[in-house]
């Protein structure tokens, strides 16, 4: 049985390091797969709808043949963006933590029957809200605002999607707190510390979904369930009604730091372990760890920007919510410099020159690599559009038109996927001890997905600058049509179709992987790359402490919702739901 072993410094008095054995690798891998797997699964179908949703866009609406269970084009946009949007990345990072957590620590999992016990309510959900969505008594999207209301499974599956991924957390803290207790005193490694923070940043942004569907959603949707008060007739006196300002503002509290769910995935890996991929160092890990603070801190109070348009939040409370949106470039700004710097490194070292010709001396024959640093220019110019759509004036242009879609698909699509496809490179081998289908075609996925998502991205960028195109609309045959929009159109088709290439390959790369015969099993077993940082050193403690971070964002949050959430409640009108009309 091999063994990881642990320096015995720092160690407690009378206390053993627990070490991670083949079991506990057993364990951690299996969970990571099971998640990773039911999150490629839902991508497989939230994929699919998208490609029909960007065909439908330019004139051709091709459901009734290539997904005929489809009713409609708002049905399909919802799926595409439940399984895209909240299921594949939720379960990802959720697999992807629980591996990075476990073998940075180098520790088994604290309590393995709590991330059980996550993953199956996370299924549960999935399972539970998949039936209204595919029954089309679901078709809100994914944003599911009042006064539209869903079939009470959808927003059941919802909390148990959530619950689950908080429960998840829960086993990596016990796991960090058995680790903090057999290391008192020793500086927490990079990866774990990125990950754990991810994690509470998350647990708190949660709660406004939560309290948005617990209370002014599910019971109006269960009251509204023939089949539920056929069976407790005391639901029907429940109220069927909603605040739509007080819900939005409640989605949007948790709206935004999903963005930061999403991203900071991305951030660890590119901070902690791209740079070992490419022969590079960390250019200063105490930056990377000062950055993953600053998002803990400022990720929540920023909802507002969102709601620019809504008149019934003050002014004075937009500039705040704004003033923090802008804030949050400034760990942006760093994580461009340190990681660019920390590639550069490692570029030097394989024998680039100049200014800028180092850069063909990175390690694009990685397709593990190649994609995230794809994702990382691609990001980029997801980051300027979003500067754009927190400022008001400039908010009020570009509001609601494709320009949104477009900045999001250069967030979750890119940095956020692309990235976890390039993770996937080489977790998978790693997972199955079998070598990558292939190379090659790993590489032209990477490659195509970033031109399709350059083309697609910007024609919607474009299209909804110039000519003000709404979003959340079917554009293939509206009355409202412009001539002038063809060309932003077919540069998007043509985005689509290098984007549907690229996910075919993505498919044949993982499972040619996980089916491939033994045969192709891996003469060394892949390892987690890690990245050592240049000037190796002490961290300084307020850079390793929870406390004051910890306090600090719960104090943002109370200056920055508390009242104006106050108002909202005390001021509370209650909308009839509004009849469905699919």
């Amino acid at each position: 049985m091999s063994v990881q072993t642990l320096p015995s410094a720092g160690l407690a008095e009378g206390s053993r390091p627990v070490l991670l054995t083949d079991s506990g690798h057993k364990t951690v891998n299996r969970l990571t797969g099971l998640n990773i797997g039911v999150g490629i699964g839902a991508l497989t179908i939230g994929l699919w709808l998208g490609v029909l949703q960007g065909l439908e866009h330019a004139g051709l609406n091709w459901y009734s043949y290539l997904a005929p269970g489809i009713k409609t084009y708002y049905q399909g946009l919802t799926i595409h963006g439940v399984l895209n949007a909240l299921t594949w990345t939720t379960f990802f990072i959720c697999g992807f933590f629980t591996y990075v957590v476990a073998n940075s620590l180098k520790r088994p999992l604290r309590f393995p029957w709590i991330n059980i016990l996550a993953f199956v309510l996370m299924a549960a959900g999935l399972l539970l809200a998949a039936y209204p969505l595919f029954a089309n008594l679901a078709t809100v999207l994914y944003t599911f605002y009042p006064p539209m209301l869903a079939d009470w499974t959808f927003y059941l599956g919802l909390v148990l999607l959530v619950v689950g991924s908080w429960v998840s957390g829960y086993g990596m803290y016990f796991t960090y707190g058995a680790w903090r207790k057999e290391n008192p005193g020793t500086t927490t490694p990079f990866l774990a510390l990125g990950a754990l923070i991810t994690m509470v940043m998350w647990q708190i942004a949660t709660l406004g979904v939560a309290a948005e569907i617990l209370f002014l959603i599910l019971p109006s949707a269960m009251a509204n369930s023939a089949f539920l008060v056929g069976l407790f007739p005391a639901i029907a006196n429940w109220n069927t009604g909603s605040d739509p300002l007080l819900a939005r503002s409640l989605f949007w509290f948790f709206g935004h730091p999903l963005v930061y769910f999403w991203l900071l995935p991305a951030y660890l890996s590119w901070y902690g372990m791209m740079p070992a991929q490419t022969g590079g160092k960390m250019f200063s890990e105490n930056l990377a760890r000062l950055v993953f603070w600053l998002f803990l801190l400022l990720s929540v109070p920023v909802g507002f920007h969102h709601q620019y348009a809504d008149p019934g939040i003050p002014q004075a409370w937009k500039i705040l919510h704004a003033t923090w949106t802008m804030s949050l470039a400034f760990p942006s700004l760093l994580t461009a410099f340190t990681v660019i710097a920390s590639l550069e490194l490692g570029a030097r070292a394989r024998g680039g020159k100049g200014y800028l010709r180092w850069i063909f001396r990175l390690n694009w024959g990685d397709p593990s690599y190649a994609a995230q640093n794809f994702a990382m220019i691609l990001f980029a110019f997801g980051g300027i559009s979003g500067i754009t759509n927190a400022s008001y004036n400039m908010n009020m242009v570009v509001h609601n038109t494709t320009w949104l879609p477009g900045h999001f698909h250069l967030t979750v699509g890119s940095a956020t996927t692309l990235t976890f496809f390039g993770i996937l490179y080489w977790l998978l081998p790693k997972l199955t001890g079998k070598k990558l289908f292939t190379k090659t075609l790993a590489l032209a996925q990477a490659w195509t997905w970033f031109l399709g998502m350059l083309l697609f991205a910007n024609g919607y960028h474009l299209l909804g600058l110039h000519h003000g195109a709404p979003r959340r609309s079917m554009l293939g045959d509206a009355p409202y049509r412009a001539v002038e929009w063809t060309p932003y159109l077919i540069e998007t088709v043509v985005g689509v179709t290098f984007l549907f290439i690229s996910a075919t390959l993505f498919f044949i790369v993982v499972f040619g992987t996980v089916l491939s015969p033994r045969s192709r099993r891996l003469a060394q077993p892949v390892e987690m790359p890690v990245a050592e940082p240049l000037h190796p050193g002490p961290t300084p403690k307020w850079l390793d402490t929870w406390t004051p971070w910890l306090a600090g964002a719960i104090a943002l949050i109370l200056l920055s919702y508390g009242p104006i959430l106050y108002q909202l409640v005390r001021d509370m009108q209650w909308i009839p739901f509004a009849p469905r009309v699919w």
